[in-house]
């Protein structure tokens, strides 16, 4: 027992205690700072973080990372104030990513870390937006924004004078590449191809599957385009509907609207962490080497949630993602971001003298542009538009 008047030593921890910690802690098959592959410019260790902990960091202080406050998730940013951003998205894939890491005994700081990335190479106008230039750049090697994400942190991120870009650590660039959803499958080629991400990777690759569900549903709902009575054919929604008006009265729609998305995340990560604790049971899998090697993903959906939730995604996909007020948003977009770079391909002198310079430097003018372009957010890209294609805007 402390006594008053007892003197009680406090002692700060360092990256050699952070990491004895992971290893007292973490599952067999969980990513260890002190295992890390390293970076690609060799630098001294922190000394009161770990490896992991400098990456989160140094993501956390990016420009691109800032950015993505004013890119697309589903509505323009100037459509509403409450609706997500690519911004708000990855914070949310972060606190669902690190939930299903810390319940499965994973290193929730790498988790925390690939999740933070894995958006920073979004384009404005979200998938639209990188469609567009896809096939812009079809001739000049196409464009994937999960390489963008990579080619941020490895490239053009410029704050550090001794290397390019954040050099982050390799589990870090691993997980971002290799992340994987509906939306986007990129090629690794750099990061053992053919074998599995980490389960930390694994994990962010679910997570984001279940933000985005959840919170486009929730901001369908807001918008209006969605109704409570086009979701009542939705099994998945009408179970956690039903758990959620047990609960008893409430003050407004609005609010069992919210709670019953809360129901529905909750139903999806705790089938992930049940589901996604057998799958690594039964394959016995005891290190990181025999999770990459490992034929299947061990993080996953069960398979009768699979099924809800795909259902549940036809739903978006028909009912949300191919509204009309969404077409109409995503068709300007690809208009402004196409004559935006055909512009700027015609008359590269137009472009700001740092973009300048690294054209001068490259011997690929239209990747400059591109880099120059999925940089942008929506507000910019809009504010560039006005400058080169309206007669009264000031440039």
């Amino acid at each position: 027992m402390i006594r008053r008047g007892d003197v009680i030593k406090y002692t700060i921890y360092h990256r050699e205690d952070w990491e004895k910690i992971e290893e007292m802690t973490l599952a067999p098959f969980a990513v260890r700072a002190s295992q890390s592959k390293g970076r690609v410019y060799s630098e001294n260790p922190p000394p009161h973080r770990t490896c992991f902990h400098r990456d989160r960091d140094r993501i956390i202080h990016s420009n691109a990372f800032r950015r993505l406050e004013y890119k697309t998730q589903v509505f323009v940013n100037y459509e509403g104030d409450h609706y997500r951003t690519r911004l708000t998205h990855t914070l949310e894939v972060a606190q669902t990513a690190v939930s299903i890491s810390r319940a499965l005994r994973l290193n929730t700081d790498l988790t925390d870390v690939i999740a933070m990335a894995h958006d920073l190479g979004h384009t404005p106008f979200g998938h639209a937006g990188e469609e567009t230039l896809h096939q812009l750049m079809k001739d000049y090697g196409g464009f994937e924004h999960n390489r963008q994400s990579l080619r941020v942190v490895d490239v053009l991120e410029e704050r550090y004078q001794a290397f390019p870009g954040l050099n982050l650590s390799w589990e870090a660039r691993e997980g971002i590449i290799k992340h994987n959803s509906a939306y986007d499958n990129p090629s690794s080629e750099d990061f053992n191809p053919g074998k599995k991400p980490s389960l930390e990777g694994q994990v962010v690759n679910l997570a984001d599957e279940i933000a985005y569900n959840c919170h486009d549903l929730e901001d369908g709902l807001r918008s209006e385009i969605l109704t409570p009575a086009q979701l009542s054919a939705v099994v998945l929604w009408q179970e956690v509907l039903q758990r959620a008006q047990k609960e008893g009265d409430f003050k407004s729609s609005d609010q069992l609207q919210y709670q019953t998305v809360r129901h529905l995340k909750n139903t999806l990560l705790l089938d992930a962490f049940e589901a996604s604790q057998q799958a690594i049971q039964n394959s016995q899998v005891q290190t990181v080497d025999h999770v990459r090697s490992h034929p299947a993903d061990l993080i996953l959906l069960s398979p009768a949630m699979a099924r809800k939730n795909q259902e549940f995604r036809e739903f978006l996909f028909h009912n949300l993602y191919n509204h009309y007020r969404i077409i109409r948003m995503a068709d300007k977009a690809r208009f402004f971001i196409t004559r935006l770079f055909e512009r700027y391909q015609q008359r590269p002198d137009i472009l700001p003298s740092k973009v300048h310079l690294r054209l001068a430097h490259s011997d690929e003018p239209e990747r400059i542009i591109c880099d120059y372009i999925a940089g942008m957010t929506d507000r910019y890209a809009l504010d560039e538009y006005q400058k080169l294609f309206d007669p009264y805007e000031k440039v």
